[in-house]
């Protein structure tokens, strides 16, 4: 198939419309499209006319929605605010800053982000490797983030200021410092010591109050990133019952004794492939349990082939329904720039996205929200795509595709929208649907075949007529 790479610069809020202009008439639909060899782009595409329809036929393509029918609620969708990510922005010139801050944060001219997360100590999207404490203080008496003050407390901040302080902030570790773990190495996996167990609790609540001081409220944490990879970049080995250890023992009483008992805690924080495991581990356990908000959980597990393991996602769901599925990362890796502008890129985004709702998922974290145009930088030379790259050589940002599908979602379901039925009879279009509080209907409908397909979308009996284009993802709204 033709590919049309366009790349959308200067063009970029010229192409994506404002949300002032929806109609809330009652019997139209509204209808938003991105798709392949065209220039749509979050585009207007139509308004349609719902009309009486009652039983469709057998042959028909039909996308039913069942607004009466409703799930969990929608926290939000974003991105992390890494090392790499606030590096590459100040490189770049105040304009680009701009539109870059406004594609992302601003709800109208752009696709209105309500989540970040960040690093606590380096990550291997840092530069540098770096903790906040000197070697052996154990008191943490030397604790500070004056590194984070140079680029990521600024970058976070322009952020919350563009989305109103609608940002919430969740912080992740990846590796404690060398001295705490038994191979006294922030790389390469290694355990943290029993030893530092309170201390390592401590840690995290001195990071959540010294980014308070410097005006960064942070919504919640994550125990470990990874917790059960062994990575040459920073990373840490837990095993289900020692998190659960570390959690009911030292981080959540120390939490509660700081003061900070409102800040949500994420377990897990690693791909779907274990989760009901780890998830039955924390959970059983009720002590443990009390403390956390939600499990976190990655979308790496087919790394090596095979079917993303969502069906996982619903076990949880079933077994704990009063804990959030919350999703903490995904990118796309082995970083080409010829391939900016592959359409598979923003297709992994919203096949995962969809499959995650409607499994119980209750939020959406991209991994890095700016790369530079090397795909970093990376101090271990992990080079991986992001939704938007600045070439610092030109000072231009590169939109690729996975920006406008993720805007699909995060433009049109606002905070404390309920999931509602969303079901297609064909499988060559996926579908998910949520109810903002306002009343209106947002359903998702990707279409990942080659063919341009012409369909119903079926709500009690009255339908309206909509063509999905090839390899195209729509908002349509009523």
């Amino acid at each position: 198939m033709k590919r049309n790479c366009i790349r959308l610069t200067a063009l970029f809020f010229g192409l994506i419309l404002t949300t002032e202009g929806i109609n809330a008439q009652s019997g139209k639909l509204l209808v938003y499209t991105t798709a392949d060899s065209t220039a749509f782009r979050l585009t207007a595409t139509d308004t349609v006319a719902f009309h009486y329809k009652g039983q469709p036929l057998e042959n028909e393509v039909t996308v039913f929605v069942d607004p009466s029918k409703t799930f969990q609620s929608y926290v939000g969708i974003g991105g992390a605010m890494t090392d790499a990510s606030a590096e590459t922005f100040y490189k770049l010139p105040k304009a680009a800053q701009e539109e870059f801050l406004h594609a992302y944060f601003d709800g109208n001219k752009g696709i209105g982000y309500t989540v970040a997360r960040t690093n606590i100590n380096s990550c291997d999207f840092s530069s540098d490797m770096y903790t906040y404490v000197q070697d052996g203080d154990k008191a943490l008496n030397t604790f500070s983030i004056a590194h984070d003050l140079k680029y990521k407390i600024p970058f976070i901040k322009a952020a919350m200021e563009v989305s109103g302080g609608k940002l919430n902030l969740f912080a992740s570790p990846w590796s404690p410092p060398s001295w705490m773990k038994d191979n006294k190495d922030m790389l390469h996996g290694g355990k943290l010591l029993p030893e530092y167990y309170e201390s390592w609790a401590h840690y995290f609540t001195k990071f959540i109050k010294a980014y308070a001081k410097a005006g960064v409220k942070v919504w919640g944490i994550t125990v470990q990133n990874e917790p059960m990879a062994k990575q040459r970049w920073e990373s840490c080995l837990f095993t289900a019952d020692e998190e659960t250890d570390f959690l009911k023992n030292h981080l959540g009483p120390v939490m509660q004794r700081e003061g900070l008992a409102d800040k949500k805690i994420i377990v897990w924080d690693h791909n779907r492939d274990l989760i009901y495991q780890r998830a039955q581990t924390y959970f059983k356990d009720p002590v443990a349990s009390k403390y956390i908000w939600g499990i976190g959980f990655h979308w790496y597990e087919n790394w090596s082939g095979g079917t993303p393991m969502y069906d996982n996602l619903k076990r949880v769901n079933e077994a704990f329904p009063d804990k959030h599925l919350f999703f903490t990362e995904g990118c796309a890796e082995s970083f080409d720039t010829a391939k900016y502008y592959n359409w598979a890129l923003g297709e992994k985004y919203a096949r995962n996205m969809i499959n995650d709702f409607n499994n119980g998922m209750v939020g959406f974290t991209d991994w890095n929200i700016l790369l530079d145009e090397t795909g970093g930088p990376n101090h271990v030379k992990n080079f991986c795509f992001a939704p938007i790259h600045g070439d610092v050589r030109t000072g231009k940002l590169i939109y690729t595709n996975a920006y406008y599908y993720i805007g699909h979602f995060s433009k049109f379901i606002k905070v404390g929208a309920k999931r509602v039925i969303s079901s297609a009879s064909r499988s060559q279009l996926l579908t998910t649907a949520f109810k903002n509080a306002d009343g209106k209907t947002v359903v998702i409908v990707m279409n990942q075949s080659d063919i341009k397909m012409p369909y119903s979308l079926w709500v009690n009996g009255n339908a309206a007529q909509v063509i999905a284009l090839p390899h195209s993802i729509a908002t349509l709204i009523f």
